[in-house]
Protein backbone atom coordinates (compact mmCIF):
# COMPACT_ATOMS: atom_id res chain seq x y z
CA UNK A 1 0.00 0.00 0.00
CA UNK A 2 1.67 3.40 -0.98
CA UNK A 3 2.25 5.56 2.24
CA UNK A 4 0.28 8.31 3.14
CA UNK A 5 2.10 10.66 5.50
CA UNK A 6 -1.01 12.92 5.75
CA UNK A 7 -3.13 10.65 7.25
CA UNK A 8 -6.12 11.84 5.22
CA UNK A 9 -8.66 9.72 2.86
CA UNK A 10 -11.32 10.83 0.06
CA UNK A 11 -13.53 9.10 -1.33
CA UNK A 12 -14.64 10.18 -5.22
CA UNK A 13 -17.66 9.75 -7.28
CA UNK A 14 -17.60 10.69 -10.91
CA UNK A 15 -20.90 11.82 -12.42
CA UNK A 16 -22.94 10.42 -15.19
CA UNK A 17 -26.50 11.44 -14.14
CA UNK A 18 -27.01 8.74 -12.10
CA UNK A 19 -26.97 6.62 -15.37
CA UNK A 20 -23.41 5.20 -15.90
CA UNK A 21 -20.57 6.49 -13.68
CA UNK A 22 -17.46 8.83 -14.66
CA UNK A 23 -14.53 6.92 -13.81
CA UNK A 24 -11.85 7.44 -16.45
CA UNK A 25 -12.34 10.90 -16.72
CA UNK A 26 -13.53 11.87 -13.53
CA UNK A 27 -12.77 9.44 -10.94
CA UNK A 28 -9.87 8.02 -11.58
CA UNK A 29 -7.59 10.96 -12.20
CA UNK A 30 -8.89 12.92 -9.15
CA UNK A 31 -7.89 9.33 -7.19
CA UNK A 32 -4.05 9.82 -8.71
CA UNK A 33 -4.08 13.44 -8.00
CA UNK A 34 -5.19 12.95 -4.53
CA UNK A 35 -2.79 9.90 -4.18
CA UNK A 36 0.11 12.72 -5.38
CA UNK A 37 -0.65 15.22 -2.70
CA UNK A 38 -0.12 11.63 -0.01
CA UNK A 39 -3.75 11.40 0.53
CA UNK A 40 -5.44 7.67 0.71
CA UNK A 41 -8.20 7.61 -2.84
CA UNK A 42 -11.08 5.30 -3.24
CA UNK A 43 -12.94 5.35 -6.46
CA UNK A 44 -17.04 4.37 -5.26
CA UNK A 45 -18.34 2.56 -8.01
CA UNK A 46 -22.00 3.08 -7.28
CA UNK A 47 -25.07 1.48 -8.05
CA UNK A 48 -27.64 3.37 -10.31
CA UNK A 49 -31.30 3.92 -9.75
CA UNK A 50 -32.33 2.43 -13.22
CA UNK A 51 -30.63 -0.83 -13.08
CA UNK A 52 -33.54 -2.67 -11.30
CA UNK A 53 -32.48 -2.63 -7.77
CA UNK A 54 -35.11 -2.83 -4.67
CA UNK A 55 -34.49 0.75 -3.44
CA UNK A 56 -34.09 2.46 -6.64
CA UNK A 57 -32.90 5.82 -5.74
CA UNK A 58 -31.80 5.00 -2.42
CA UNK A 59 -28.90 2.51 -3.92
CA UNK A 60 -26.37 5.25 -4.67
CA UNK A 61 -26.47 6.92 -1.10
CA UNK A 62 -26.68 3.35 0.62
CA UNK A 63 -23.05 2.68 -1.40
CA UNK A 64 -21.61 6.06 -0.24
CA UNK A 65 -22.84 5.66 3.41
CA UNK A 66 -21.25 2.11 3.47
CA UNK A 67 -17.82 2.79 2.15
CA UNK A 68 -17.29 5.78 3.84
CA UNK A 69 -18.20 2.71 7.59
CA UNK A 70 -16.05 0.69 5.63
CA UNK A 71 -13.24 3.02 5.39
CA UNK A 72 -13.69 4.61 8.90
CA UNK A 73 -13.63 0.48 10.18
CA UNK A 74 -10.72 -0.15 8.34
CA UNK A 75 -8.64 3.18 8.82
CA UNK A 76 -5.54 1.29 10.69
CA UNK A 77 -5.42 -0.92 7.93
CA UNK A 78 -5.18 1.86 5.78
CA UNK A 79 -3.07 4.35 7.87
CA UNK A 80 -5.48 6.99 7.76
CA UNK A 81 -6.97 9.46 10.12
CA UNK A 82 -10.72 8.13 11.01
CA UNK A 83 -11.20 11.49 11.76
CA UNK A 84 -9.84 13.23 8.49
CA UNK A 85 -12.31 11.06 5.64
CA UNK A 86 -13.70 13.31 3.27
CA UNK A 87 -15.46 12.70 -0.12
CA UNK A 88 -15.06 14.66 -3.59
CA UNK A 89 -17.98 13.89 -6.13
CA UNK A 90 -18.47 15.33 -9.97
CA UNK A 91 -21.87 16.53 -11.27
CA UNK A 92 -24.21 13.94 -10.25
CA UNK A 93 -21.55 12.33 -8.18
CA UNK A 94 -21.57 15.63 -6.45
CA UNK A 95 -25.22 15.45 -5.47
CA UNK A 96 -23.96 12.36 -4.22
CA UNK A 97 -21.56 13.18 -2.09
CA UNK A 98 -23.44 16.28 -0.61
CA UNK A 99 -26.21 14.05 -0.09
CA UNK A 100 -24.10 11.29 2.31
CA UNK A 101 -22.67 14.44 3.91
CA UNK A 102 -25.59 16.09 4.70
CA UNK A 103 -27.59 13.20 5.82
CA UNK A 104 -24.82 11.12 7.66
CA UNK A 105 -27.52 10.78 9.97
CA UNK A 106 -30.02 9.13 8.01
CA UNK A 107 -30.27 5.33 7.46
CA UNK A 108 -30.59 5.03 4.07
CA UNK A 109 -30.51 1.00 4.75
CA UNK A 110 -30.57 -1.59 7.24
CA UNK A 111 -27.11 -1.80 9.08
CA UNK A 112 -25.64 -5.42 7.75
CA UNK A 113 -22.79 -6.16 10.88
CA UNK A 114 -21.14 -4.18 13.20
CA UNK A 115 -19.70 -1.49 10.19
CA UNK A 116 -22.86 -0.04 10.60
CA UNK A 117 -22.51 0.90 13.93
CA UNK A 118 -20.14 3.59 12.63
CA UNK A 119 -20.22 7.08 11.57
CA UNK A 120 -20.72 7.91 7.54
CA UNK A 121 -20.26 11.72 7.67
CA UNK A 122 -17.89 12.59 5.96
CA UNK A 123 -15.26 15.32 7.46
CA UNK A 124 -14.83 17.66 4.74
CA UNK A 125 -16.85 17.85 1.30
CA UNK A 126 -15.27 19.23 -2.18
CA UNK A 127 -18.15 19.41 -4.81
CA UNK A 128 -17.59 19.89 -8.67
CA UNK A 129 -19.88 21.26 -10.72
CA UNK A 130 -22.55 19.43 -8.67
CA UNK A 131 -26.34 18.59 -9.15
CA UNK A 132 -28.23 20.32 -6.02
CA UNK A 133 -31.83 21.17 -7.16
CA UNK A 134 -34.08 18.86 -8.34
CA UNK A 135 -36.72 21.20 -8.56
CA UNK A 136 -37.84 23.93 -11.15
CA UNK A 137 -36.42 25.87 -12.26
CA UNK A 138 -32.80 23.73 -12.57
CA UNK A 139 -34.85 20.43 -12.98
CA UNK A 140 -33.52 20.07 -16.39
CA UNK A 141 -31.29 17.58 -15.52
CA UNK A 142 -30.54 14.13 -16.35
CA UNK A 143 -30.07 13.07 -12.29
CA UNK A 144 -33.61 14.56 -11.77
CA UNK A 145 -34.99 12.21 -14.40
CA UNK A 146 -32.90 9.84 -13.10
CA UNK A 147 -34.22 10.07 -9.14
CA UNK A 148 -37.89 11.16 -9.07
CA UNK A 149 -38.53 10.73 -13.03
CA UNK A 150 -40.40 13.07 -15.76
CA UNK A 151 -42.81 14.32 -13.92
CA UNK A 152 -42.42 14.33 -10.06
CA UNK A 153 -44.09 16.37 -7.70
CA UNK A 154 -42.76 19.27 -6.33
CA UNK A 155 -42.61 17.19 -2.92
CA UNK A 156 -40.65 14.53 -4.41
CA UNK A 157 -37.93 17.36 -6.10
CA UNK A 158 -37.55 18.44 -2.54
CA UNK A 159 -36.74 15.32 -1.32
CA UNK A 160 -33.98 15.18 -3.89
CA UNK A 161 -32.39 18.39 -3.67
CA UNK A 162 -29.17 18.68 -1.88
CA UNK A 163 -30.00 22.30 -0.16
CA UNK A 164 -32.83 21.32 1.35
CA UNK A 165 -30.58 19.06 3.73
CA UNK A 166 -28.45 21.49 4.69
CA UNK A 167 -28.61 22.51 8.52
CA UNK A 168 -25.81 23.59 11.16
CA UNK A 169 -23.13 21.01 11.60
CA UNK A 170 -22.96 19.97 7.97
CA UNK A 171 -19.01 18.88 6.73
CA UNK A 172 -17.45 21.89 5.26
CA UNK A 173 -18.01 22.44 1.81
CA UNK A 174 -15.26 22.90 -1.36
CA UNK A 175 -17.60 24.28 -4.13
CA UNK A 176 -16.25 24.79 -7.88
CA UNK A 177 -18.69 25.67 -10.41
CA UNK A 178 -18.17 27.78 -13.95
CA UNK A 179 -20.26 30.49 -14.88
CA UNK A 180 -20.51 29.08 -18.67
CA UNK A 181 -21.64 25.12 -17.83
CA UNK A 182 -24.23 24.28 -20.33
CA UNK A 183 -25.25 20.75 -18.45
CA UNK A 184 -26.09 22.08 -15.02
CA UNK A 185 -27.05 25.31 -14.49
CA UNK A 186 -23.95 27.57 -12.28
CA UNK A 187 -27.38 28.33 -10.18
CA UNK A 188 -27.29 24.89 -8.59
CA UNK A 189 -23.57 26.19 -6.97
CA UNK A 190 -25.26 29.25 -6.28
CA UNK A 191 -28.29 27.85 -4.45
CA UNK A 192 -26.04 25.26 -2.55
CA UNK A 193 -23.32 27.98 -1.63
CA UNK A 194 -26.46 30.61 0.02
CA UNK A 195 -28.26 27.19 2.07
CA UNK A 196 -24.41 26.68 3.61
CA UNK A 197 -24.18 30.44 4.57
CA UNK A 198 -27.96 30.91 5.96
CA UNK A 199 -27.06 28.43 8.36
CA UNK A 200 -23.11 28.90 9.01
CA UNK A 201 -21.79 26.08 7.08
CA UNK A 202 -18.65 27.10 6.44
CA UNK A 203 -18.36 26.77 2.55
CA UNK A 204 -15.42 27.95 -0.26
CA UNK A 205 -17.21 28.60 -3.41
CA UNK A 206 -14.96 29.25 -6.57
CA UNK A 207 -16.59 30.50 -9.55
CA UNK A 208 -14.78 30.53 -12.83
CA UNK A 209 -16.41 32.15 -15.88
CA UNK A 210 -14.83 29.62 -18.38
CA UNK A 211 -14.19 25.86 -18.31
CA UNK A 212 -17.85 25.15 -19.32
CA UNK A 213 -18.99 21.19 -17.50
CA UNK A 214 -17.16 18.16 -16.94
CA UNK A 215 -13.56 19.89 -16.75
CA UNK A 216 -12.50 17.22 -14.24
CA UNK A 217 -8.66 17.83 -13.45
CA UNK A 218 -6.25 18.91 -15.99
CA UNK A 219 -8.34 18.94 -18.97
CA UNK A 220 -8.60 22.77 -19.31
CA UNK A 221 -6.65 25.34 -20.49
CA UNK A 222 -8.45 27.77 -18.33
CA UNK A 223 -8.42 29.34 -15.10
CA UNK A 224 -10.62 26.76 -13.96
CA UNK A 225 -7.73 24.43 -14.10
CA UNK A 226 -5.97 25.77 -11.04
CA UNK A 227 -9.13 24.48 -8.95
CA UNK A 228 -6.85 21.02 -7.73
CA UNK A 229 -4.30 23.63 -6.14
CA UNK A 230 -6.91 25.87 -4.34
CA UNK A 231 -8.64 22.57 -2.76
CA UNK A 232 -5.49 21.30 -1.42
CA UNK A 233 -4.56 24.68 0.15
CA UNK A 234 -8.72 24.48 1.21
CA UNK A 235 -7.34 21.36 3.25
CA UNK A 236 -4.50 23.03 4.67
CA UNK A 237 -6.81 25.95 5.95
CA UNK A 238 -9.26 23.62 7.77
CA UNK A 239 -6.10 21.91 9.24
CA UNK A 240 -7.21 18.92 6.87
CA UNK A 241 -3.75 18.41 5.81
CA UNK A 242 -0.81 19.62 8.27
Amino acid sequence: MPENPTGVAVLVAGGGGYTRIGIVKEALPAALWLTAQGITAFVLTYRLPREGWHDGPLVPIQDGQRAMRLIRANAERFRVDPNRIGVMGFSAGGHLCGMVAARSDYRSYTPVDAVDDLSARPDFAALLYPVVSLGPPYDRTTTRRSLVGETPTLEMSEMWSLQTYIKAGCPTIFLVQADDDQVISPEHSRVLDEACREVRVPVEYHRFAVGGHGFGIGQSDAPVALWPRLCRLWLTSISVMR
